[in-house]
């Protein structure tokens, strides 16, 4: 087994698989975060980091509590997990020694929020472009467009990345907003962009009730994450979350920017940093109709209950 050291961090296993059905080696991940250290480590500094990782013969796993025996420097936060019900220790991430120690870990996708630790106000709103099962890339660029359109008709601007999967981020950084505005904004961005194309775009959370249109998910925001720009996400071949000029997005091809592959494409520059726009206030008028829209999973949990009581007393005629 190859192994290496590198910034003080001893690397194991470097040739070995990294995870099932993956087609990479641990090595691969590992020289994929370093060579983008300097692009992803301001990204994900200071920030309570999840990471998903993998291992062979096992499925992936979101870890957001420090490993067990982790290295004395590598810095925690504690957070209260609603999940685990307890206080957990995430890990900040603010340097490349850290993100090598978790590439050896076998973390692959890196989540981050929109909140730096000890702070309230978040950095910036996203909208998760979904497309509908089996439909091609093309259509959620063009739901991407509804998005530019209804920033823009709002006063903002956004950038653009893949997700690493089958879908697209539209990122806006914001300053000065309190979370619940900026989730409310998200919702009527979503509400507002879907407006524009109601045949091609929906905002509705129940997967049955979408027919076949791109979801624009808006419920990445308060405590929920986003996988950072040069993530790998686990598919085969790990394909990286790669920003994307809005002029190219009708030329994209989600799976070709992968671990092996982003140095030659992305280069040595940081593309993500250079597409984003300054930080931006919120409109009042954004805000105000985003407080009117439900937030969609209570919505979507709410109606549920009534079908499933409708199913249910249907049964029973």
């Amino acid at each position: 087994m190859v192994d290496d050291e590198r910034d003080g961090v001893r690397l194991t296993s470097l040739d070995s698989p990294l995870g099932d059905g993956l087609g990479v080696t641990k090595g691969d991940l590992v020289d994929h975060l370093d060579a983008f250290a300097d692009r992803l480590v301001p990204q994900l500094a200071g920030r309570p980091l999840s990471v998903k990782r993998v291992r062979p013969g096992q499925q992936p796993f979101m870890q957001r509590d420090v490993p067990k025996g982790a290295p004395g420097w590598v810095r925690t936060v504690p957070v209260w997990s609603f999940g685990a019900h307890r206080e957990v220790h995430q890990v900040l991430c603010d340097d490349r020694r850290t993100l090598l120690w978790l590439g050896n870990q076998r973390a692959v996708e890196f989540h981050v929020p929109f909140t730096r630790a000890g702070e309230q106000e978040p950095t910036g709103i996203v909208l998760d472009l979904d497309p509908p099962e089996g439909a091609g890339f093309p259509v959620v660029v063009r739901a991407a467009e509804l998005v530019r359109r209804a920033l823009a008709d709002a006063g903002l601007a956004g950038a653009v990345k893949t997700s690493g999967a089958k879908g697209l981020h539209v990122v806006v950084p914001v300053h000065g907003a309190r979370a619940e505005d900026a989730a409310a904004a998200t919702r009527a961005l979503a509400a507002r962009a879907a407006r524009l194309d109601p045949e091609l775009a929906t905002t509705a959370y129940i997967r049955e009730d979408r027919h076949g249109r791109v979801f624009l998910d808006s419920t990445r925001a308060g405590s929920s994450t986003i996988v950072a720009a040069y993530s790998p996400r686990i598919r085969p071949g790990l394909p990286v979350s790669a920003p994307v000029a809005w002029a190219d997005l009708p030329s994209v091809h989600p799976g070709d920017v992968t671990v092996t592959t982003a140095r030659q494409r992305l280069g040595d520059g940081d593309p993500w940093t250079a597409l984003l726009p300054d930080p931006q206030d919120l409109p009042a008028d954004l805000v105000a109709e985003g407080h009117t829209i439900p937030v969609a999973r209570v919505q979507a949990m709410h109606e549920g209950r009534r079908r499933a009581q409708a199913r249910r007393a249907e049964a029973g005629d």
